[in-house]
């Protein structure tokens, strides 16, 4: 896992279209440290999604939402 390029492949995004998929590992990788550092434990294994994530997602995407995440107006759930 350490060296993968490509995400495998996710049975819950069949699509050619990958945008849901970027978004979703995006709150799945935000979630999981969230949880990972309420709980006061290392938050190592959520670096799969931010890899994934990082794979699939544009970078002025992902710079956007971290920017409203930090402005305390990103639209999703975390």
């Amino acid at each position: 896992m350490s060296n993968f390029s490509t995400p495998p492949f996710d049975p819950r995004f069949p699509n050619q279209n990958q945008t849901r998929n970027c978004y979703q590992n995006f709150l799945d990788f935000h979630r999981c440290t969230k949880i990972m550092k309420r709980r006061g434990k290392d938050s190592s294994p959520c670096d799969y999604y931010r890899k994934v994530y990082h794979s699939l997602c544009p970078l002025s995407w992902v710079q956007r939402w971290t920017d409203q995440i930090r402005e305390g107006t990103f639209p999703g759930k975390i």
